[in-house]
């Protein structure tokens, strides 16, 4: 087959779009002019998202945004009452869709389930009651540490029911990890399942749980889903099996009025120093987000079966169910991973179900083509409309790859980014407009998004710069979780007057945008994050090292793998027992995702004339780039050391 390496837009796509009916609504002309008027009157704007979807309230708003703080601090949906799942279930069984599928499940080892709206309700309800029964309040914190199974999705909706507030984390963290955010957010229980699957090894999930509660003093309840039937230690007074907590209740369980502003998520997200950072969504924020993203740019319609092979603990895992109930669609989830127990699971899911709506991560599909295109030949994908990419930026083979054999020219890569904090994204391709490989149209409507040198200039075609935003959004992280300040910092304090991001990006002479990766030292391995300081703290903890580097390193199938550059306390041996010492303690803190790839022992690392690790040197080092300003490093020779290590 000829690659192929631009995509042209469909005519027929548009003309069937919700954008081109929301255009037509609003007398609005073409995509320029969309952009004009989203910026030019946002609370027009942002009105009109949320009334084109049908956004529902218990009591209507009075004012759609309030920026007399600053746009730092923004209000949305101002006076207005609401709750997520008044309009990812509520509103759809009383019109009458409860028999449409909700959920397609299928497990690593084949086995499958098909939830209907109907029983997607009944669960969400019965576990709830039970939730309530507990003593769980409303603001109140619940983590939720779970496979991707059907019940995550319960559980999901089930807190934001009460008024409380979910919290999901990876189901491949360790101990470590889940203590720093369950302490942090002061979380009240947590949902959790026995074990699950992974690449065909059953993974217990409880038994880190239990780990970890030794250290979380606000711990109540742990609430265990029977998943895969192993052995698990049961503590009388905390722990309960899921199937007695939700055994009672039924559909006509309450969902309570919350404030729109209210937050019903936290989601935490690492940055490059000190404790993951605590993203706040409200009730109105997130799905009023996803109506723009997913319901305006990815065209989502009530029939649409979205796949998206994911994790609770990243953002994509809320935004899957949220989009999906939002709308009145289908969710196509599988347990494990996209290529296990074949290597063509991802295709076959998908034309077993009839997806219509992929998403994909670049690092999945530079895993499917080392198996070739011939494994996505043997699979009907010809339902296939949409495809949404995120997680890390593309490299050109495989967009073209993914284009030429999966989407065959006719369905788009809907190239998209933002993250946790956004709620969504900043970037995103258009269905309007040709996209070349990596490629995005530019900045999401009604965000004010821009490239920009450090001055706040912006840059010339092609020309690197930061990737910024100038206006509010509604999926806006509300602060930061009790920390107010560091919420100004991170986003607000480099560049007056401008959201950053911490993207490189550039916009070439046709227009078009492409991002480049993070300007700060944020680890991701195969889209999850995590910050270096938490790595760093957990090599530390050995008492076998004085300091550490966690650094992110080109992969070609995961975009980044970890490598640790580390300092042994004297009278240590730097030998091979040590490294394997280091490599348990993280493989036991951060889970079996995060094995480094590689840990090197050194006498010092570079530092600043204030004495800050410069993690920019370390992995300039490492991967034998340019090292760029060394006028603030203080100890020069320790580059020679690193270097000596490397080769």
């Amino acid at each position: 087959m000829k690659p192929i390496e631009i995509w042209e837009p469909v005519p027929e796509l548009f003309a069937n779009s919700n954008l081109r009916r929301f255009m037509q609504a609003h007398a609005i002309t073409d995509w320029d002019e969309l952009n004009a008027r989203a910026e030019r009157e946002p609370e027009w704007y942002w009105d009109a998202v949320l009334r084109f979807h049908d956004f529902r309230f218990d009591r209507p708003y009075t004012q759609v945004m309030d920026t007399s703080r600053g746009i730092e601090w923004t209000r949305w949906c101002v006076g207005g009452s609401t709750n997520l799942v008044l309009n990812c279930l509520d509103r759809h069984i009383e019109a009458g869709i409860g028999d449409r599928p909700a959920i397609f499940w299928e497990g690593e080892n084949g086995e499958s389930r098909q939830w209907s709206y109907h029983d997607l309700n009944l669960e969400t309800c019965r576990l709830a009651h039970g939730l309530r029964k507990l003593g769980v309040r409303p603001g109140e914190v619940v983590g939720m540490y779970m496979p991707i199974v059907p019940e995550a999705a319960a559980a999901y909706l089930a807190v934001a029911k009460i008024g409380a507030i979910i919290m999901p984390m990876f189901s491949g963290f360790g101990s470590d990890a889940i203590v720093t955010r369950m302490v942090d957010a002061e979380a009240v229980a947590i949902i959790t399942a026995d074990g699950t699957w992974r690449r065909g090894k059953l993974v217990g999930m409880k038994s880190v749980v239990d780990e970890a509660a030794r250290d979380i003093p606000s711990l109540r309840h742990t609430i265990v889903l029977r998943r895969a039937g192993n052995e698990v230690d049961m503590h009388p007074g905390r722990d309960l099996w899921w199937h007695e907590v939700a055994s009672e209740g039924g559909t006509d369980e309450l969902t309570l009025a919350m404030d729109a502003e209210a937050p019903f998520m936290l989601m935490h997200t690492s940055g490059t120093t000190g404790k993951p950072k605590g993203t706040v969504h409200s009730h109105c924020g997130f799905p009023g987000r996803i109506a723009l993203d997913m319901g305006l740019m990815a065209d989502f319609k009530p029939g649409d079966r979205i796949q998206w092979m994911s994790d609770m603990g990243w953002l994509v895992g809320p935004l899957l169910i949220t989009t999906a109930t939002f709308f009145g669609g289908t969710m196509v989830i599988g347990e494990g991973t996209p290529d296990y127990p074949d290597p063509d699971r991802l295709w076959r899911l998908a034309s077993r179900y009839g997806t219509t709506v992929l998403g994909i991560a670049p690092t999945a599909v530079r895993g499917a083509m080392r198996n070739g295109p011939e494994l996505v030949a043997k699979h009907d994908l010809s339902k296939l409309r949409i495809t949404v990419s995120t997680g890390e930026p593309w490299n050109p083979d495989a967009w073209v790859w993914f284009m030429t054999h999966v989407c065959r020219g006719r369905a788009p890569i809907l190239n998209y980014s933002g993250g946790t904090e956004i709620g969504g994204g900043i970037v995103m391709s258009s269905i309007l407009h040709r996209a070349k490989p990596c490629s995005f149209t530019g900045g999401v409507p009604g965000c004010g998004a821009a490239v920009v040198t450090l001055d706040g200039k912006p840059v010339k075609p092609g020309e690197t710069g930061e990737l910024v935003m100038s206006q509010p959004s509604i999926g806006l992280t509300r602060s930061l979780w009790r920390d107010d300040a560091r919420y100004i910092e991170s986003y607000w304090s480099k560049i007056p007057g401008y959201w950053v991001q911490g993207d490189f990006a550039t916009i070439d002479a046709d227009g078009l945008w492409y991002l480049h990766g993070r300007s700060d030292d944020t680890i991701k391995v195969a889209g999850k994050r995590l910050g270096p300081a938490e790595v760093e703290s957990m090599l530390v903890a050995t008492g076998k090292v004085a300091e550490a580097a966690a650094i992110g390193v080109p992969d070609d199938v995961k975009g980044q793998t970890l490598v640790c550059v580390c300092v042994p306390v004297p009278g240590v041996a730097a030998d091979a027992r040590l490294i394997d010492e280091l490599t348990q303690a993280v493989l036991h803190g951060a889970g079996p995702g995060f094995r480094p790839k590689e840990i090197l022992l050194v006498s010092d690392l570079p530092k600043t004339r204030n004495m800050k690790i410069m993690r920019r040197v370390v992995r300039s080092v490492y991967t034998g780039s340019g090292l760029g300003d060394l006028s603030s490093l203080v100890n020069p020779e320790a580059l020679e050391e690193l270097r000596k290590a490397v080769t």
